[in-house]
């Protein structure tokens, strides 16, 4: 399933979902409500995707992490805001 599903994201999408998961604020439950690619999925795409030393260093990075995951969240982490990460693709 995750073969089929990644196949269809364009190499924009890939890109944004790698970038979403590398953010230490955004939830995997916002990736998967913006482009339906549960954690697992982009676990996979990371894995296929990055180098192995890259991907075992993101791995450590996000497991466990509070802020990745919205039912580990306390209400008051609240979201944060980047100016970068809303990109204007004209």
């Amino acid at each position: 399933m995750t073969h089929t599903l990644t196949t269809k994201l364009t190499s924009e999408e890939k890109s944004r979902i790698i970038e979403m998961a590398w953010e230490d604020r955004t939830p995997f439950e916002a990736i998967l409500k913006q482009f339906g690619m549960s954690e697992p999925n982009v676990i996979s795409l990371m894995r296929s995707t990055l180098k192995p030393k890259t991907f075992k260093n993101w791995r450590q990075r996000v497991s466990g992490r509070k802020t990745k995951h919205l039912a580990l969240r306390s209400f008051t982490t609240g979201r944060a805001y980047c100016p970068t990460q809303y990109k204007n693709h004209n």
